[in-house]
């Protein structure tokens, strides 16, 4: 750590080229051979996997790609070295590529999976490194700063190793289960070496006189802040409270001594008390007793889940029924309060995950297989409640995301469920004490859950594609109206002249504006020609019969063109221009001031209304500036709880923002449109209490949340 006071600089610095190429020597040492490191792990993996899945074809596809790529482990480490030198030359040259959006057809399917694989591992280090991540940047910024670079990007960042990982595997088609096995294994590999990276950069960084000077510090502040969900609560936006479980067993504990309203709770649900005269299990036995049932019928559970009753209940029956059979006699001895807590806890993770996920009844049982090894898990490792990034948290987040909203309408989500359900059997059978079982567990689902991001990817590309393209039309639609409506308005037209100006020429701007847009030289010859027909309407007007001839030979191409623009062929197009010219060809024809006709594709817009919320911004109350900015501020996927017309709350995602109207589009977890909506649209619905902000979807981070706030609401 620096011994420099915040906000002071040292007076002399080290050579800034110097300590980055410190760093650059230590990020190569520490991670630099890790591909190579990555092939017997996942050798065991896939061996371990063949002893339970009937899939001969992949397993020998996945056997064979993995010898093909240990063949080829010297040039995978060398790019990836490569890669990582590379971070650091784009940090010194400002040559930063920022967020890179996949293009869609640029990529083969392979490398999208590969990129997208890549996003998750660097989204989950830099979720779990947040902290060493803020003090490590700010620091850089510091550097940065004294070589006049006003932008960087992280060379150490997980974003950036993950890239190089990604680029490693550059032309590399692999399997999907094997490319859930080379992510997962990467991902806990770098997990092991980035607290010690991360703590050392930061030491060189502050030895080489490069303390966080006060902008930096403000900057980790409020970075710290942001992290904690405090920004949001300010704004307005509102948060997810973070619970620890210090918390939680606090709350746990003053729920079963009796500081909470008797009423709330009838006595058969009542908290388990200390009973005089027994001895209270020890944590071992407990874990014994849970390994003798584990692999059994769970029918109690899944009836629990469904609603019967008490989760909780019903595993201290079923504990109590093991003890009896390994001679653990309930007259003689009670549950400790640890184990009460850790039954207590996964208990209401379990229910509270089946009552905010969209899980269907087929799951109860998949479930089910899982409590007591989560049980079992939370006795011995209290690290399950506070690390998100814990082998088991991590399953169970992956099987909610394959389990919930899945239909198994399709083939995919019959697969997916399907191995949602393998893997959990798995669990319940092989799991003693060794977490490497939920790893290769969640690996495997990992795998799978890739195709399906892959899905959800495409999806809302799609969605985004489909409303900026309505919202193309809408615009067009709009500027041309405006174009033609200035000119019916402008003088008396004759009626052949207003009726060509408002089907023909106005079908003609469209088409103009959709294709060449508003800055092209075609609109400007498009809106010439609307201009020349009024004056030649004026010449009819005067019976200048010579001056209207010579006009309208002028225009005959420029008509044609209009006329084929609305898909008329040459005869159709002919009949129109004739139908033109005998209109104008009397001059005393009446004329009149005319109103922009109604178009005949209005019916089209009430597909344009279900975008955003009936009445649009104009009949709006102003709203509160800080949600107003606070909403403005939100990039493409963060996340928000959203409550519909029918009172549901649902998670969604800002999926896209329009470069024409800056509305958002937000998405729920599948990637389907749910909203379309301006900023403050947006503002009124946080108003409302229908809208506000929410972590990333972490299934056991949100049941643990609401854990929490069922408990505060008891005690309250």
């Amino acid at each position: 750590m620096s011994n420099h006071p915040l906000g002071a600089a040292c007076a002399t610095r080290t050579d800034p080229f110097r300590v980055l190429e410190e760093i650059k020597r230590l990020t190569l040492e520490r991670l630099g051979g890790l591909p190579g490191t990555l092939y017997g792990p996942i050798e065991d993996a896939l061996a371990l996997s063949a002893t339970h899945v009937d899939r001969d074809a992949f397993q020998y596809e996945d056997q064979a790609a993995l010898w093909s790529l240990r063949h080829q482990q010297a040039a995978q480490v060398m790019r990836y070295r490569q890669q990582l030198a590379r971070g650091f030359d784009e940090f010194r040259t400002l040559r930063a590529p920022g967020r890179n959006y996949l293009t869609m057809g640029l990529l083969d399917e392979s490398q999208l999976d590969l990129h997208i694989a890549g996003e998750r591992v660097g989204e989950a280090l830099t979720q779990r490194y947040q902290k060493s991540l803020e003090m490590v940047e700010a620091r850089l910024h510091t550097l940065a700063g004294t070589l006049g670079l006003q932008n960087m990007v992280n060379p150490v960042g997980p974003g950036r190793l993950a890239t190089a990982f990604v680029e490693a595997f550059d032309g590399v088609r692999i399997p999907a289960q094997l490319r859930g096995h080379l992510f997962g294994f990467y991902e806990s590999a770098l997990a092991r070496v980035l607290d010690d990276l991360y703590g050392q950069t930061s030491h060189l960084l502050a030895q080489a006189g490069y303390g966080i000077e006060r902008e930096s510090a403000e900057r980790v502040s409020a970075a710290s802040e942001a992290a904690s969900g405090a920004n949001a609560g300010a704004s307005g936006l509102g948060a997810a409270p973070s619970v620890t479980l210090e918390e939680l067993r606090g709350l746990l504990h003053a729920w079963r001594e009796g500081a909470i309203r008797p009423e709330l709770f009838s006595a058969p649900h009542a908290p388990q008390r200390t009973l005089q005269g027994r001895r209270d299990l020890r944590v071992e036995e407990v874990v014994s007793v849970a390994s003798l049932l584990q692999s059994e019928p769970t029918d109690a559970f899944a009836r629990a889940l469904a609603g019967s009753g008490e989760l909780r209940a019903a595993i201290r029956e079923r504990l109590g029924e093991g003890a009896r059979r390994l001679g653990l006699s309930p007259d003689h001895t009670t549950i400790g309060r640890d184990s009460e807590d850790a039954i207590d806890l996964v208990a209401m993770v379990f229910e509270s995950l089946f009552a905010s996920q969209e899980l269907h009844e087929r799951c109860r049982r998949l479930y089910a297989r899982l409590v007591l090894p989560y049980v079992k898990v939370a006795l011995g490792d209290r690290a399950l409640f506070d690390q998100p990034e814990h082998p088991a948290r991590k399953l169970l987040d992956a099987i909610t995301e394959a389990c919930a909203g899945n239909n198994a309408e399709t083939q995919f989500e019959r697969e997916l469920f399907e191995r949602a359900a393998l893997v959990a059997q798995r669990v319940a059978i092989e799991y003693r004490e060794n977490m490497a079982v939920f790893e290769q567990a969640f690996a495997e689902l990992d795998a799978l859950l890739l195709q399906q991001r892959q899905r959800v990817f495409l999806q809302e590309e799609r969605a985004a594609q489909a409303v900026h393209g309505r919202e193309r039309l809408q615009h067009a639609r709009e500027h041309a109206d405006a174009v033609v409506g200035r000119r019916l308005s402008a003088q008396p037209l004759c009626e052949a002249t207003a009726s060509f100006l408002g089907t023909s020429w106005r079908h003609h701007l469209l088409q103009v504006l959709l294709r060449d847009g508003v800055d092209s030289a075609r609109f400007a010859e498009a809106v010439a020609l609307g201009d020349a027909l009024v004056e030649a309407d004026g010449l009819a007007a005067r019976a200048e019969g010579r001056a209207l001839a010579t006009r309208l030979v002028a225009l005959e191409r420029a008509i044609g063109d209009c006329l084929g623009s609305s898909g008329q062929d040459d005869t159709a197009a002919q009949h129109g221009l004739v139908a033109l010219v005998r209109g104008l060809a009397w001059p005393d024809a009446a004329r009149a001031v005319h109103p922009l006709p109604p178009r005949a594709d209005a019916e089209d817009d009430g597909e344009d209304r279900k975008l955003w919320l009936a009445g649009g911004t104009d009949t709006l109350p102003p709203q509160d500036p800080a949600v107003v900015q606070s909403l403005r501020a939100l990039t493409v996927g963060e996340w928000l709880h959203l409550t519909d017309a029918e009172g549901k709350t649902i998670k969604a995602k800002v999926g896209w923002i329009s470069p024409l109207t800056s509305r958002r589009m937000l998405v729920n977890e599948r990637g389907s449109r749910v909203l379309v909506a301006s900023v403050d649209e947006l503002a009124a619905l946080v108003a409302q209490g229908r809208l506000a902000a929410a972590a990333a979807p972490r299934a056991f981070s949100e049941a643990l949340a609401q854990v929490g706030e069922r408990l505060r609401r008891a005690t309250a």
